[in-house]
């Protein structure tokens, strides 16, 4: 599913954002790799995305999270969503209007009844960790 994932994960984003919900914060992401259980997009933050302090708002990291470690998780063998049981995130930096971000997401485990991934988010143009997150979702029918 590797050479395939990223169209899917592409066409699962367009899905997100013409559907006119939530999700459309997602339009200015982009998927730079996908497949195997893991996801790679990047994203320029913008004034939609920052807090009334000037920064990557902690809703939008937390989506990011979520977003990123489902579409890694649907490039995995069954490749269902999943519904969310858990998430954890840690905020570690801060990131402005302009920085570029990169969100890394990958599939720890997946098991008969619950997936385990890990995200990582990071400033571009320097390394600095924005924030790391952890995301436990339930993938049984």
């Amino acid at each position: 599913m590797a050479g395939n994932g990223k169209k899917i994960v592409d066409a699962v984003i367009k899905l997100f954002v013409e559907g006119g919900g939530f999700d459309r914060v997602m339009e200015k992401m982009r998927i730079v790799s996908a497949g195997e259980g893991r996801c790679v997009a990047e994203m320029m933050v913008d004034k939609e995305h920052q807090n009334k302090g000037g920064t990557l708002h902690g809703g939008m990291t937390a989506t990011l999270v979520d977003i990123v470690s489902t579409l890694a998780l649907m490039t995995k063998d069954r490749g269902v969503p999943g519904v969310s049981v858990n998430m954890n995130i840690t905020y570690l930096k801060s990131a402005k209007q302009g920085d570029e971000i990169v969100i890394n997401a990958n599939t720890l485990k997946t098991g008969k009844n619950l997936a385990f991934l890990e995200v990582e988010i990071t400033n571009k143009a320097t390394g600095n960790i924005i924030a790391t997150g952890s995301h436990t979702k339930f993938v049984g029918s």
